[in-house]
């Protein structure tokens, strides 16, 4: 059975750990993580540190890239040595390059900007880079919440959607990292211009944001708190967001049929008063695969899952070169 224990202190190889990077608009967060044994899926793992930073996206990618840069060597020499390094960014990238194509959520001229290679000539070691939300996925599917599956979907709700499969318990990814984008699926035509280009994406009308704007609130947080004291209007634009989500997912598991449907993100800490209208909201929308065939559960890992799965898809991905840092 896999564990993730935060352990202080555990002294694996160097060839065991394994760095990720999670960045975000407001934060990046770190995790060092040590396998016992090989790469395989029944791995032993730890959390043997983790920290989180301002990211500074307002001030722009170059400001962005000097706070990773120094995220990596100092989460390198704290709790190195390292083998590799997992970078999971909130976007569209060319894998050959490591190079950013598409940021829809963080201001700036990002296209083209570099991110592995900096990171690789600092650190001296393998870098990989890989969607934040497929790094998500990743995660939950091995030590999370849908562990032991071999059919997967996960969804991250916030600022944005993000979304991964897994498929025979591995990721699918696709040609360029590309399958996966659960949030850019189509569910109101001719609806809001998303910040991908398209218009109606699950993206454009069930985020966090858009829920707020719905219910005249503050914050999601605000609209479940509202909704529970008999706000109609909130309980209106839950209902609303929820059925678009719904629908989203009925789709997916028309297709896709997995055993669990993992649900994070802050809006998830809503609890009952999102999955159980989400729930009614996806058996309403397809009739095709019996409700007892999958699941919908919310994820297991918290903040820092991002982290944690960049770190093992650096794991599961990268060559073993030569280690870096060196432990407390």
């Amino acid at each position: 059975m896999t564990s993730v224990p935060d352990r202080a202190e555990p002294t694996p190889t160097a060839s065991s750990r394994w760095l990720g990077l999670d960045l975000g608009g407001t934060n990046i967060k770190v995790a060092v993580v040590a396998r016992d044994t090989g790469l395989d899926e029944d791995s032993h793992l730890d959390v043997v540190g983790r920290r989180q930073l301002a990211s500074a996206a307002d001030r722009g990618p170059p400001a962005v890239m000097s706070s990773l840069l120094s995220a990596g060597i100092d989460a390198a020499t704290r709790w190195g040595p390292v083998a590799g390094v997992g970078v999971g960014v909130p976007g569209l990238f060319d894998a050959d390059t490591g190079c950013i194509e598409l940021f829809p959520n963080l201001p700036g001229p990002w296209q083209g900007t570099p991110v592995t290679a900096p990171l690789a000539d600092a650190l001296g070691v393998s870098v990989s880079i890989i969607n934040d939300a497929r790094a998500f996925t990743l995660a939950e599917t091995r030590v999370g919440a849908a562990a032991g599956c071999r059919t997967v979907a996960a969804y991250v709700l916030g600022t944005g959607i993000g979304g991964g499969i897994v498929v025979d318990g591995r990721l699918h990814l696709g040609p360029h990292g590309r399958a996966g984008e659960l949030g850019h699926c189509v569910v109101e035509p001719d609806g809001p211009r998303c910040g991908c280009g398209n218009r109606g994406c699950l993206e454009a009308v069930a985020t966090s944001g858009a829920l707020a704007r719905l219910a005249g609130q503050p914050s999601a947080d605000a609209t479940f708190a509202a909704a529970a004291a008999g706000d109609r209007r909130a309980h209106q634009a839950i209902d609303r967001v929820t059925d678009a989500f719904g629908l989203a997912i009925a789709n997916m598991v028309t297709v896709l049929i997995p055993e669990r449907v993992v649900i994070g993100g802050g809006v998830a800490a809503a609890g009952a008063a999102l999955f159980e209208p989400l729930r009614a909201a996806v058996a309403r929308h397809q009739t095709l695969v019996p409700p007892d065939w999958y699941q919908i559960v919310p994820a297991r890992l918290g903040a820092y899952a991002g982290a944690i799965g960049a770190a093992l898809w650096a794991a599961e991905s990268a060559p073993l070169p030569q280690s870096v840092g060196a432990p407390n």
